[in-house]
């Protein structure tokens, strides 16, 4: 089998990145038939007094809200269980107006045990922990006044839509819609309404390059359509009216990233992406993108560079025809991107990776949040972003490459 990066990374995340909490608030389109499901036992809540995982605080001025959708797209059957309309679960992060409420959780009993079952472990305490690790965003929070820019966030091949949330908070925390989205069968287990888990069909399935193709296009596909569930006539979410139709970009972890490029490609509504060392499965045209910027962002080592065995980021950064970055963060590993590493510190899970991650996880959740945040206020809100013209003495991790086209 020919392996793309995001394919030698897959099994280790399909075991290790398994956080799918129910949704805390859905609208669900009612399901034709009934959709292949895996049945989990459900676990004790954690006590009271167990301590969560200790998420990084949003460093924006507003309190966050969260909200959740189910979206079925009937014109689409799924790459993976063709007899299935494609289906996604969102999260909506957004500013709020008030911090009072109940912080919404980050992985319920059932969605802990899913992790650290596939991660190989039982261990107890770590159960309770993730169990009672809670968000820093509002269950149900009503939206500040205004209309706010939208960034759709997707995550890597086989983790689950929380892998992303220290990212979505912040951006929430700065003033922008985020729609954080689970893509049906590509995590190990997502809770879906009426208690279903679908587990990651696409796992088992995707083996070739021309696979990594197909699904990163699907994923494309899939912002599209909650881009005209979100911005239509007919909106899905209740609060649609805050979110700014013509400030709209994407970004994501891995297959997420590599996402962002190929919705771009297809759908002249984003105007501003970012891959978080993604393979781009689905190439960047030669053509390139009508001129609207783009940023990847992503592992200091050899893999993206010329004579690397990740090609396609030379070929995009040639294709690329508007403005753009090129950026490495130093002691970083596939993973780093996305809240794995602070999750696997504090719950005293080891994961392999062919590059060790030396930085610390809040320092690596620092980095992801200035950078990409300045990205977006650059280029959905037109403030100027020093720390994107060049090194910064403040962040000597984080490099500038400019290979020749």
């Amino acid at each position: 089998m020919t392996s793309p990066r995001t394919l030698r990374t897959a099994a280790a995340a399909a075991l290790l990145l398994a956080l799918t909490p129910a949704p805390a608030v859905a609208q669900a389109q009612p399901a034709a038939t009934a959709a292949p499901a895996v049945a989990q036992a459900q676990p004790a809540a954690a006590p009271q007094s167990v301590r969560g995982v200790l998420l990084p605080r949003p460093t924006g001025a507003s309190p966050v809200g969260r909200e959740t959708l189910h979206l079925v797209d009937r014109s689409r059957a799924d790459l993976w269980v063709p007899e299935r309309p494609r289906e996604l679960m969102v999260d909506l992060y957004y500013p709020a107006r008030s911090a009072a409420g109940t912080p919404a959780p980050y992985a319920g009993p059932r969605e802990a045990w899913l992790l650290l079952e596939d991660a190989g472990g039982g261990d107890p305490g770590a159960l309770a922990k993730l169990s009672a690790t809670r968000t820093h965003s509002v269950a149900g929070a009503r939206p500040q006044r205004g209309k706010h820019p939208l960034v759709v966030l997707s995550p890597g091949f086989g983790g689950p839509r929380y892998t992303l949330t220290t990212l979505a908070e912040d951006l929430a925390s700065r003033g922008y819609v985020v729609a954080l989205v689970d893509h049906a069968h590509e995590s190990l287990g997502t809770v879906f309404p009426g208690g279903r888990v679908l587990t990651c069909v696409a796992c088992e399935k995707a083996e070739t390059l021309e696979d990594m193709r197909k699904a990163t296009v699907q994923r494309g596909q899939d912002v599209s359509f909650l881009l005209d569930r979100l911005t239509g006539p007919r909106p899905a979410w209740r609060h649609a009216a805050v979110v700014d139709r013509k400030r709209i970009g994407a970004s994501g972890h891995s297959l997420g990233g590599a996402a962002a490029a190929s919705v771009m490609a297809q759908d002249a509504r984003v105007l501003a992406g970012v891959n978080m060392d993604g393979t781009f499965g689905d190439p960047v045209p030669a053509g390139g993108l009508g001129g609207r910027p783009f940023m990847m962002l992503g592992t200091h080592t050899d893999v993206h560079l010329p004579g690397g065995e990740d090609a396609s980021w030379g070929e995009a950064w040639r294709n690329l025809d508007g403005w753009k970055r090129w950026i490495s963060v130093e002691g970083t590993d596939h993973l780093t991107f996305s809240d794995a590493p602070l999750l696997f510190d504090q719950l005293g899970i080891p994961y392999d990776s062919p590059t060790p991650s030396t930085i610390r996880p809040e320092r690596a959740v620092e980095l992801v949040r200035a950078y990409t945040a300045a990205f977006f206020d650059l280029h959905l809100r037109g403030i100027p972003q020093p720390l994107l013209d060049g090194p910064a003495a403040a962040d000597p991790e984080v490099h500038f490459n400019a290979p020749a086209d």
